[in-house]
């Protein structure tokens, strides 16, 4: 049976304990060709952890001994480099430092840090070490001088790994975005980052530290220290390292063919659990080159794949509870004055967001410029892992797109927070949305549409009205990974219905569920000629019968023919399937036909 390493990044654990461990080792020789102090930037939970993990032990001379135990049967032990087993390991986590209380409080979490693991490097390495290590309590940066000087002089080189080295400064910015003084004070001039990193630059230009190796989530804080660390190689974009972390398609092949006969299911179940994790959980390309395959988030995959061990199906809840502090950066961002319309637009299947190029070298200064230049945006929500590479346009540009529906669930969530802040609103709709799914009849949904959501919306929203805002107001609603995924273009025949809800393959055993098709159309007070409070005054059916009504419905209904025919060939239930052509009628009225 596989043992899943779910939340373990620790190497030595994996490979003693009988854990699943995708070999990553080939990478290392092409890692130290590629320079002495490398940045690799990753999303959260991406095994940036276990990868460290394993540099640690790959070149630690006190695991010389466990080499063949550690490392045997893998890529690296078959033509290891000559820098194995010789480094000693100063490994920080700055995921560990507070971010908490004032900037003082933040220096004395980062000291403390520090400092303790100053004194287990000691305690490891003190029969190589020739002179004592001074440490100050007060001072770290003094401790860690000292140290580096002390190792120097002992014939000895440090590699030093920064574990999440953004982590904290991120926090500080992000749980306060409107106030970014703290943030500022970590890093400009003379902060304690800078000065910190200016060391470690002086260190290994002194031959104290061989080689750094630094993770974290986007370039924001390395921005902002370069002049006091200008010399690291970033290799987050290059296609050498694209599958550095992260589960390959073909992998995931492997460990899902393999789970399916241990459950003793027909081979051919193995495609349709294939299809529901790529449609959840792959999409993240982090190089331009559309050749290498994208890859999948491991801590999503092993959540997926531990449950579907043990009851040979999928989880009910597809979004794993590790990720849901990402949430925490859409908000951020959502946040600027620009966000909640970049957020409706990503969310939007038929709008094409690109970029010339990824911004990589942006500090705090330039934070101001999210209100009027989306490339930072668009970027940090790349780096954030809420944005990927999806392809390039005809003059090279990148083409940006959510990786997945647990992604996508996150931006919705978010603007249904913004759009429902009340709890109660909340619960309100969860109800009635759930009554739509089992019958698909959309009066009572229209009627709150119509009472509460409109309502909220003055009146310069009918400047910028139109079927997304309309699209997204349904998709805020209705959007619910329990029960469905939303279905491709390619099973639409290259054609987008605005919003289709299919079953998921792990739900369609309960019947009163239905597959269900919106295709909406928007028309204006001045299309239909009309005031708002005509609009208000008339009945549903009445308006219906009004000619730009019936207008928009039939080319609804026609469009809505052909995807019936597509996802009834496809789901062969045609049954459970209602297709629905809705008019928004202004920020005033809504009417529907069923096909």
């Amino acid at each position: 049976m596989i043992r899943f390493p779910y939340g373990i990044s620790n190497f030595p654990v994996i490979r003693t304990e009988g854990y699943l461990y995708l070999d990553r080792t080939q990478h290392i020789p092409l890692l130290e060709e590629a320079g002495k102090q490398l940045v690799f930037l990753r999303p959260r939970r991406f095994g940036k952890s276990l990868l460290l993990s394993t540099l640690v032990n790959y070149y630690d001379v006190k695991t010389t001994n466990q080499f063949e135990t550690l490392f045997g049967g893998l890529e690296v032990a078959r033509n290891p480099t000559p820098e194995r087993n010789r480094y000693l390991i100063l490994r920080w986590d700055f995921s560990k430092v507070s971010a908490q209380g004032s900037i003082n409080d933040i220096k004395n979490s980062l000291f403390n840090h520090l400092n303790i693991a100053i004194e287990g490097f000691i305690q490891t390495y003190q029969d190589k070490l020739h002179f004592p290590v001074k440490i100050q309590d007060d001072d770290a940066l003094a401790s860690f001088q000292s140290l580096c000087n002390i190792v120097s002089g002992s014939g000895q080189q440090i590699y030093l790994l920064i574990d999440e080295y953004d982590n904290f400064a991120n926090e500080v910015l992000v749980r306060d975005p409107h106030n970014s003084r703290r943030y500022q004070d970590l890093l400009e001039g003379e902060g304690i980052l800078k000065s910190l990193f200016k060391i470690v630059k002086g260190s290994v230009a002194e031959g104290g530290i061989g080689r750094v190796f630094i993770t974290g989530v986007s370039p924001l804080v390395l921005a902002d220290m370069t002049s006091g660390y200008n010399v690291a190689t970033d290799i987050s974009h290059d296609e050498d390292y694209s599958s550095l972390c992260g589960i390959t398609p073909t992998e995931l092949q492997e460990l899902v063919t393999t789970l399916i006969r241990q459950c003793e299911q027909p081979d051919d179940q193995a495609t349709g659990v294939m299809t529901t994790l790529r449609e959840f959980y792959n999409g993240y390309r982090f190089c331009s080159n559309l050749n290498h395959p994208s890859v999948y988030n491991p801590i999503l995959c092993f959540h997926f794949l531990r449950h579907y061990q043990r009851h040979c199906t999928a989880p009910r809840q597809m979004l794993d509870g590790n990720l849901m502090m990402d949430t925490a950066r859409i908000r951020y961002l959502a946040s600027q004055p620009s966000g909640t319309g970049v957020v409706e637009r990503i969310l939007d299947e038929e709008s094409t967001i690109t970029l010339d190029v990824l911004e990589n070298r942006f500090g705090v200064e330039k934070l101001t410029d999210l209100q009027q230049d989306e490339s930072y945006l668009l970027s940090l929500l790349y780096y954030f892992g809420v944005l990927t590479i999806v392809d390039t346009d005809i003059l090279g540009k990148l083409t940006l797109g959510i990786p997945n529906l647990v992604t996508r669930a996150l931006y919705v969530d978010e603007l249904r927070q913004r759009i429902l802040p009340a709890p109660k609103d909340r619960i309100a709709v969860a109800n009635m949305a759930e009554k739509f799914y089992q019958s698909a009849d959309l009066q009572p949904l229209a009627d709150y549409l119509e009472q509460k959501y409109f309502a909220a919306f003055n009146n310069r929203d009918y400047a910028w009205s139109n079927e997304l805002t309309i699209k997204t107001a349904f998709l805020t609603l209705l959007f619910n990974d329990i029960y469905y995924v939303v279905d491709s273009e390619t099973a639409l025949q290259r054609r987008y219905a605005d919003l289709v809800l299919i079953i998921r393959p792990s739900m369609r055993q309960y019947a009163t569920l239905k597959d269900i098709v919106l295709e909406f159309k928007y028309l204006s007070l001045s299309d239909l000629k009309l005031s708002g409070e005509q609009v208000r005054e008339q009945s549903r059916e009445s308006l219906a019968q009004l000619p730009a009504v019936q207008a928009a419905l039939n080319e609804a209904l026609q469009q809505l023919q052909h995807y019936r025919a597509v996802l009834a060939e496809k789901y062969q239930e045609p049954q459970r399937l209602h297709c629905l052509a809705v008019v928004a009628l202004g920020f005033d009225r809504v009417v529907w036909q069923t096909l």
